[in-house]
């Protein structure tokens, strides 16, 4: 006898399942970017586009110098600077390839001095070629820009904002993972419920 009531309990327990469903929970509100990220990104940012001028100010200057055969020593000089300008450019992607490749640019003092060394090169030989206006006035901007952004990389890495920056990463990548790995525990408590059913 207490089979038989034992089996009807539990034949009734999958009509009881799907007319007691839960309600979906409702996804959580998205965390909102860490501030001091995305002022660093900001910074990047600024400071990549900065590079991207001198870079281009230096590989036109070579290009002139060049074509000119009369200063193929500022030519050479001007692309070391698109070398090592570009090398700024990735760096500010914090490009894995590009940080274990050279340590310098790991660094945020090492990353500022070498923004600031790509700016002196930059300001270094002045382009007289055609005495035109705005281009200087584009080289003057874009070195400035660009040593204003090394200045601020030094001083803050002398303060150490470097440890601040990879600590809200991990912290941000942590936030992350617990959200996908919630989700993804959601969604296996359906699907054992819907094998119940």
């Amino acid at each position: 006898m207490s089979r038989e009531v034992e089996g009807e309990i539990v034949a009734a327990v999958p009509v009881l399942t799907r007319l007691r469903r839960e309600p979906e929970p409702e996804p959580g509100p998205e965390p909102e970017p860490d501030p001091f990220l995305s002022l660093r990104r900001c910074f990047s940012f600024v400071t990549a586009f900065s590079a991207f001028l001198c870079v281009s100010i230096n590989l036109y200057s070579a290009f002139l110098s060049f074509n000119r055969q009369s200063d193929v020593f500022y030519g050479i000089f001007r692309c070391y600077a698109v070398f090592i300008g570009g090398f700024v450019i990735l760096a500010e992607t914090d490009w894995d390839f590009i940080i274990k490749f050279s340590k310098v640019l790991e660094n945020w003092v090492g990353r500022g001095m070498v923004q600031i060394f790509v700016a002196v090169m930059t300001r270094a030989i002045r382009d007289y070629c055609g005495e035109r206006e705005e281009f200087v006035y584009l080289q003057s901007l874009a070195c400035y820009m660009l040593f204003t952004c090394g200045v601020i990389s030094v001083l803050l890495g002398i303060v150490d904002i470097g440890f601040l920056k990879s600590y809200r990463q991990t912290q941000e990548i942590s936030r992350e993972q617990a959200t996908k790995d919630l989700e993804e525990l959601e969604r296996r408590r359906e699907e054992l419920q819907r094998l119940l059913v």
